[in-house]
């Protein structure tokens, strides 16, 4: 008999920016390497005689779990890949229920009747996965395999195993990160074990797909919007000072209109639904001969702070900066703001320089954007 422990990546980028990821080829997030280490513990001292994973960075930096206390190579197979999601790559969920919402529910809820032009079906996605990992049990007899893929192609390859159907999300979930499903492979059949264990990392908290809801991004012309943008930037600056001293409306809406001039989609209504609750004010020509990305204003309404929402505004800029081939991102953070430094820091910006102004002290941080973790 064939043990085969099929198990999802770590956290990754596109999890915590709740973005489209399909085969995009992000990173893993801290979060995901503390759950690559706990992987690693829970396999340290189980035997494995071969470790295959799909070829995106993710999923190699997780197999690299197992191979931490186990001398294999990691085997890549392209058939172990997330679902190809063709024009919808790379785009944020909020934006996409918003946009194409039956669409968006059928990828979700139906997953039987979902069909994008340019993207897989699911059945494609279980025809797929299943072979490779049917090839890999008959490749292994009597051995013990660990096969890292992703969350949609895990659920396809198991809907085929068990006869469930994919829209039952109940009997079906979709594995959390890093956790492990166990089959068996005996006289020509699969045969599950369990499914979805995570308790390795039961304790690390920080889930990415939490009760927040996912918001979307919106161009907008802050000439043609000048109330909103001037309310969000006063209310960005007095809970950044306490108070609205030094605070000069007009010079940053004429600057915002500068930067929507060199690039229109560079000042981003945030929607909740249909309800403006942010705003993103990116200056793209500012720094570009030294790779750099620029965010001159990040705002969140006070209602939707410190609930999990800042990441998805943040990733806006990032990722906007990373296919621009920017090497870093900078940002200004006033002393007296606790909550914006430390949620900066918490997503890897560093303090480059302070400075003193008349209104206090102004932290310059900056944001690798160019490297990423290795396998």
């Amino acid at each position: 008999m064939t043990e085969i422990y099929l198990i999802r990546h770590a956290q990754a980028e596109g999890n915590v920016y709740r973005m489209m990821q399909g085969h995009w080829d992000g990173d893993v997030t801290d979060i995901g390497m503390r759950q690559i280490n706990a992987l690693a513990e829970r396999f340290k001292d189980k035997d494995v005689d071969a470790v295959y994973s799909s070829d995106l960075h993710r999923t190699m930096l997780t197999a690299s779990a197992i191979t931490k206390y186990h001398p294999l190579s990691i085997i890549p197979d392209q058939r172990l890949r997330e679902i190809n999601v063709g024009p919808w790559e790379t785009k944020f969920f909020g934006n996409v229920m918003h946009d194409e919402p039956e669409l968006a529910h059928q990828f979700i809820l139906e997953q039987d009747k979902w069909y994008k032009e340019g993207a897989e079906t699911y059945e494609q996605v279980g025809d797929r996965v299943y072979a490779s990992v049917r090839d890999i049990a008959m490749r292994h007899p009597g051995q013990k395999v660990a096969v890292v893929s992703h969350g949609v192609s895990i659920r396809c390859c198991l809907s085929k195993i068990s006869g469930l159907s994919l829209n039952d999300v109940e009997k079906l979930p979709i594995c959390k990160n890093t956790s492990v499903s166990k089959l068996t492979w005996e006289d020509g059949k699969f045969g599950i074990c369990y499914f979805n264990d995570y308790s390795h990392i039961s304790n690390l908290g920080d889930e990415a797909w939490g009760s927040t809801s996912d918001l979307r991004d919106e161009a907008i012309n802050p000439a043609e919007n000048r109330d909103y943008y001037l309310s969000c930037y006063e209310d960005a600056w007095r809970a950044a000072h306490s108070n609205t001293n030094g605070f000069n409306g007009s010079i940053y809406l004429e600057r915002a209109i500068e930067h929507y001039k060199a690039d229109c989609g560079s000042v981003l209504c945030i929607y909740d639904g249909d309800e403006p609750v942010g705003l993103i004010d990116m200056d793209t020509c500012r720094g570009a001969k030294e790779g750099r990305g620029w965010i001159s204003l990040i705002y969140l309404k006070p209602e939707y702070r410190n609930k999990g929402y800042g990441i998805q505004l943040l990733a806006r800029p990032i990722s906007k900066y990373k296919f621009m081939g920017r090497t870093s991102l900078m940002l200004h953070v006033a002393e007296d703001n606790k909550p914006a430094l430390a949620f900066y820091r918490k997503y890897g910006f560093k303090t480059v320089s302070v400075e003193n102004t008349g209104t206090g002290k102004l932290f310059l941080m900056e944001l690798d954007l160019g490297g990423r973790h290795n396998v």
